[in-house]
């Protein structure tokens, strides 16, 4: 990547930090200002944005649970939007063109259907890239909307396909094999360990196995590295490879959002359409916050993942690029799209950081229009008869529950966001539920009494456990609080937010061998 892209992504970057912005946006317009300055997209650049796009959807696929995008909400209003949103851009477009708008004189019927199937999606990278700098991909409203996406992302799938933009080999159903060599390759990860080669394999998984084979195969590679990751999710390691997979992911999205404003130049008409395609993208939001909401979902719930699908997606230049290749649209139209697109990622990134002020406005107007029974992932969460309360189960948690309930007799309850993990444990015994502690909404819906007077904070997340003190604090609730950090500067963090006892989880377990180790040698 040439120094000059560098220097621009990094100052962009500071910028939009310095702004409370996502660095997305920073990058964007560090795109578009590389753009004006002459600088065009190189080859390394475009190579580095389709890399970080992979490793995106494998780490997708990665925490990816099949079944989930089965369930009505997921499916069905990813379908319902579909079959709304698109006709009536279609008839919007055609309006247009009829009124005489320059871009669309001289194109046929399939130029207004071709454009309106394009900005009927919504974009993974930025919604996935605001729900981890929030650190709620994993809760409720995030996992419907990564949900939505990735059923999107197979309708994409089937359009370029029966478009032609890229036909299947006749080989193709050989991707099949994959499925059985899936247990083979989750063994591998279990036991190759931490450390370079774990990041190596999810490189290979994702980039080779997945991206690579299937353009091979004349299918999108995308969706190739997602199916690994999908493949993957049963391994105990997929967590942890997610992680180290992580920083690689952030780093090559950095080349997506500049190519993305070098794509194209823009002009006073392509940024007047560009700004009025814009308007469409709050009508987007709230359509996905209706159909939510039909679909037995909470106001908060339903307000959030609209807002974070409430945006167009890069699949609409892949789109346009097809259609200007075939002569169906003017080349135009991609610096319009292109714009679009971007334009839609700055407007609705203040947007999801201030949703939860948003929906505290609307919140009496939505729930009027919530449905009397809400799902069950939504609904209130009852810990009657509980003294003690666990906030994330993994093996600190579990420790913690275990010596509450077992050493000091206290009635525990544990948290967990993991809808697996929930179920294996509760199989075991522990009184467990399921619910994001991180997420404002869980404590809007856990029935929190005074009979609870201690409450643990075990995620592995610092910003979790700040985030889950933060939805302590505004419920109101006194309790002794303790927590438990993996990182020595989370401390003071913690003490100074008034939590009443902190432990380092590293420094304990040093001075808990030593102890052992001394009475040992004592009694010997």
């Amino acid at each position: 990547m040439e120094p000059a892209f560098i220097i621009a992504a990094f100052a962009g970057g500071l910028a939009a930090l310095a702004l409370r912005l996502p660095p997305l946006v920073g990058f964007l317009v560090a795109g578009f200002a590389l753009n004006a300055l002459g600088h065009e997209s190189t080859p390394a650049l475009e190579a580095v944005a389709d890399l970080g796009v992979a490793l995106l959807l494998f780490t997708i696929g990665l925490k990816l649970d099949v079944r989930a995008l089965l369930r009505r909400e997921v499916c069905g209003t990813a379908s319902a939007h579909l079959a709304l949103s698109m006709p009536l851009l279609v008839l919007l477009l055609s309006g247009l063109k009829a009124a005489g708008l320059v871009l669309l004189q001289g194109t046929g019927w399939a130029a207004p259907l071709l454009l309106g199937f394009a900005l009927s999606f919504s974009s993974t990278v930025f919604a996935v890239k605001v729900l981890d700098a929030r650190s709620e991909a994993r809760s409720l409203y995030g996992r419907l909307a990564i949900g939505v996406l990735v059923v999107q992302d197979v309708f994409a799938v089937v359009f370029i396909t029966a478009a032609g933009t890229g036909r299947p080999e006749v080989w193709a159903p050989a991707l099949l094999l994959l499925l059985p060599l899936a247990p083979l390759l989750r063994r591998l990860l279990d036991r190759i360990g931490h450390g370079e080669m774990q990041v190596l394999f999810g490189v290979f998984a994702a980039l080779v196995l997945g991206y690579a084979l299937f353009a091979l195969a004349g299918i999108k590679g995308d969706l190739g590295a997602l199916v690994l990751g999908a493949l993957l999710a049963p391994a105990a390691n997929s967590v942890p490879l997610a992680k180290a997979v992580f920083a690689l992911k952030d780093l090559f999205l950095v080349g997506f959002f500049l190519a993305i404003g070098l794509s194209a130049m823009p002009e006073p008409g392509s940024l007047g359409l560009a700004l009025g395609l814009l308007l469409l993208a709050p009508l987007k939001g709230a359509l996905f916050t209706a159909l939510f909401l039909a679909f037995r979902l909470r106001g908060r719930t339903a307000l959030l993942a609209g807002a974070a699908l409430g945006n167009f997606s890069e699949f609409g230049l892949i789109v346009g690029a097809g259609a200007v290749a075939r002569g169906w649209l003017p080349e135009e139209w991609l610096a319009v799209l292109a714009l679009t697109v971007a334009l839609s990622f700055i407007a609705s990134a203040p947007l999801n950081a201030r949703g939860e002020a948003v929906y505290h406005r609307l919140a009496p107007w939505l729930q009027r229009w919530e449905r009397a029974v809400p799902l069950p992932g939504d609904r209130p969460i009852d810990i009657t008869g509980a003294r003690a309360v666990v906030l994330g189960m993994g093996r600190v948690g579990c420790g913690a529950y275990e010596r509450l309930h077992d050493a000091h007799g206290l009635p525990t309850v544990g948290v967990e966001h993991d809808p697996a993990a929930v179920r294996r444990l509760a199989a075991r015994g522990y009184r467990v539920v399921e619910g994001d502690a991180a997420d404002p909404g869980f404590w809007a819906r856990l029935e929190l009494s005074t009979e609870v007077e201690l409450i643990v904070l075990a995620m592995p997340s610092g910003k979790g456990n700040l985030a889950a003190l933060d939805g302590l604090r505004r419920v109101g609730h006194r309790a002794v609080v303790a927590g438990v950090v993996a990182h020595a500067e989370e401390l003071d963090e913690l003490r100074r937010r008034g939590v009443d006892e902190v432990h380092h989880m590293h420094a304990e377990a040093g001075r808990a061998i030593a102890d052992d180790a001394v009475r040992r040698r004592m009694g010997r």
